[in-house]
């Protein structure tokens, strides 16, 4: 006859918090990453629009963040871009028919900006559309 152990007594292990790398997607503990901000102007953060403009970026090693910071230094950053992407923020959290005032004062851009921002979205789409079309 056997007998079965009982687990009495017994710890179970707390898993380790991991991170992937942004850069080779490699898992490794959180406690061994490399994080920072870096300027992109397509980064508009889901709630705290402080870092808008600045992506977050994690990696394993020194060497992978500087190689990932140094792709972002070479991309311009385009304030209409940024604006772009502030109106979507709001538009897609909340009533999407606002007036030009209440998008100013729900994404603190002043009128010119707003403008320039769709403008710019636009053509992203139309860039977009014509691409696809055959």
């Amino acid at each position: 006859m056997w007998k079965r152990k009982g687990r009495k007594g017994r710890r179970t292990a707390e898993p380790v918090p991991v991170e992937l790398c942004d850069l080779c997607a490699g898992v490794f503990p959180e406690s061994e990453s490399v994080t920072g901000y870096v300027p992109d102007s397509s980064a508009a953060h889901a709630v705290n629009e402080h870092v808008d403009g600045l992506r977050l970026l994690t990696t394993c090693s020194d060497e992978h963040f500087d190689v990932l910071k140094e792709g972002y230094a070479q991309r311009p950053f385009v304030d209409e871009e940024l604006w772009a992407a502030k109106l979507t923020r709001v538009l897609t959290a909340g009533p999407q028919a606002l007036s030009l005032d209440q998008l100013g004062c729900r994404t603190g851009l002043q009128e010119s900006q707003i403008r320039a921002g769709i403008a710019w979205h636009n053509e992203r789409m139309r860039e977009a559309q014509q691409r696809s079309d055959p």
